[in-house]
């Protein structure tokens, strides 16, 4: 009967990783040997100080703030509560792009230099491209659609 072969290769790559395992049981060994163990629960606590930062001194009580449970506000405000943010819902534009053929072209705030999409059942006159015009904004499935758009 023949024996299972065992190369010289075979015999290297076993005794490296017997090697490479007991090195880490070394290192192991060593580490909890060497490991400085907390003597208290004080040892082990964690402050955080005024800018935020982890330090293990407790800090001062003088200091301290009292927060008010009752102004936290968890959640997004009213639609009332909020500052209108557009005064006058009528606003100017240039039209930097305007496809007739497909319907759809794209309108740039005079103010605020926004791009907003417009398509042609939003359009009051027809429009060409370069053409300043008035529109007002509505919420679309992709963001700000120009709707009621007429020349100036």
């Amino acid at each position: 009967m023949a024996r299972a072969q065992e190369t010289f290769n075979k015999k290297e790559k076993e005794k490296k990783r017997l090697k490479k395992r007991e090195d880490k049981l070394k290192k192991k060994l060593e580490r909890k040997a060497n490991a400085e163990k907390p003597s208290s629960l004080e040892d082990m606590l964690v402050y955080v100080d005024a800018n935020g930062q982890l330090t293990d001194t407790p800090p001062d009580p003088s200091q301290r703030v009292k927060v008010d449970a009752e102004s936290i506000v968890i959640g997004i405000p009213k639609k009332e509560d909020r500052d209108e943010e557009e005064v006058d819902p009528i606003r100017t534009g240039k039209v930097s792009f305007f496809d007739s053929s497909k319907g759809f072209g794209f309108i740039i705030d005079a103010v605020s230099g926004d791009k907003h999409f417009v398509h042609v059942s939003g359009l009051i006159d027809e429009i060409m491209e370069n053409d300043k015009v008035t529109f007002e904004l509505e919420r679309g499935q992709k963001g700000m659609n120009a709707v009621r758009v007429s020349k100036q």
